[in-house]
């Protein structure tokens, strides 16, 4: 797992490097390790902000490649540049495939970028997000620019708490539920939102009619899509009628990164009604989403469609996946 500390195997370095007629300058270099023999690495500016909550390790940096750079427990979240990309394929085709979307309730999603393109649609009356560290969400309020009209938006309302709870124990139905979590590694704070259960009992009961619910599912490369979302694909397959796997290359990430819809109603748009959709709801022009890139995100590679259609494991917390690293509560019971 990457660290933010000068001297560790991972982390931010410093060196200095003769550069010509220059003299020497420092140079500071941001690296994460992906696999134990494969380390993702980019050349920073300077280190904004750095700290530990109670849930996780939080550091922003300004970097040369991406622009500012939110990091947790060690992972790259998102970048300034190419965010765009993940939140656009996160929120939209969940959004323009269901009829008439009214009400979302975002799990997680602390840095407002979901919200912001939630509350593009038109037809959104109301927007939950229930992210369960104030601390992180209190930092990219006050970090994070693009994001700030987003938050005080009136049909926004934040809550502060572990989304699990929220949904067990309120009433109120939703049009659409999107899983911004953090990736399921071992000891952070949101593998248990990845399993069956969580799909069955909480998740379900708590779409309307026609409702859908998407998740982010972690790398779905060539090589990295075992890791856990074959997994989570199968597992959403034993709870919901429909479900559709797609993905999209993003440059900070270093890999395709994948996403998954599920809903008991049908899951199928033309490329035309996509786009006429998108004209039709949505404030502003997307920078990455439309139809014929939406029928190209779900058209998946021969490799990673056999794995799917074989996978037979179901995530449960007694049989979770991980992807690499290790969250800090896994840290601190070592």
């Amino acid at each position: 797992m990457a660290g933010i500390a000068n001297g560790n195997r991972n982390g931010v370095n410093c060196k200095s490097n003769s550069a010509g007629d220059q003299g020497h300058r420092k140079s500071c270099w941001y690296q994460e390790d992906i696999d134990d023999d494969l380390r993702w690495s980019f050349s920073l500016n300077s280190i904004l902000h750095e700290g530990v909550t109670q849930y996780q390790d939080i550091q922003l940096l300004d970097t040369k490649p991406f622009g500012k750079v939110l990091i947790l427990d060690g992972k790259l979240q998102s970048t300034e540049m190419d965010e765009f990309i993940y939140h656009e394929s996160l929120v939209h085709p969940p959004l323009l495939h269901h009829p008439n979307p009214k009400s979302v309730f975002i799990m997680g999603g602390g840095e407002g970028s979901t919200a912001r393109e939630i509350l593009r649609h038109k037809t959104v009356e109301k927007v939950v997000m229930c992210d369960i560290d104030k601390e992180v969400v209190d930092f990219c309020k006050s970090y994070l620019v693009v994001n700030r009209e987003a938050f005080s938006d009136p049909r926004l309302e934040l809550i502060i708490k572990d989304a699990r709870v929220e949904l067990q124990t309120g009433l109120e139905k939703y049009d659409v539920i999107v899983g911004d979590l953090a990736d399921p590694i071992e000891g952070g704070p949101c593998y248990r939102l990845y399993t069956k259960a969580f799909y069955e009992e909480t998740v379900k009961p708590r779409l309307s009619h026609h409702g859908i619910f998407v998740t982010q599912a972690g790398p779905a490369g060539i090589f990295s899509h075992t890791e856990v979302f074959s997994c989570i694909y199968n597992t959403l397959k034993q709870v919901f009628k429909y479900v559709v796997p797609y993905s999209a290359h993003i440059p900070s990430y270093a890999d395709t990164w994948g996403w998954i819809m599920a809903s008991d109603s049908p899951l199928s748009l033309s490329l035309e009604e996509f786009d006429l959709r998108i004209k039709q709801r949505i404030n502003g022009e997307n920078r990455y989403l439309d139809g014929e890139t939406f029928i190209s995100a779900s058209t998946l590679s021969k490799a990673v469609r056999k794995t799917l259609e074989n996978e037979s494991h179901v995530y449960t917390e007694q049989a979770a996946r991980f992807i690499y690293g290790h969250g800090s509560n896994y840290r601190l019971n070592l």
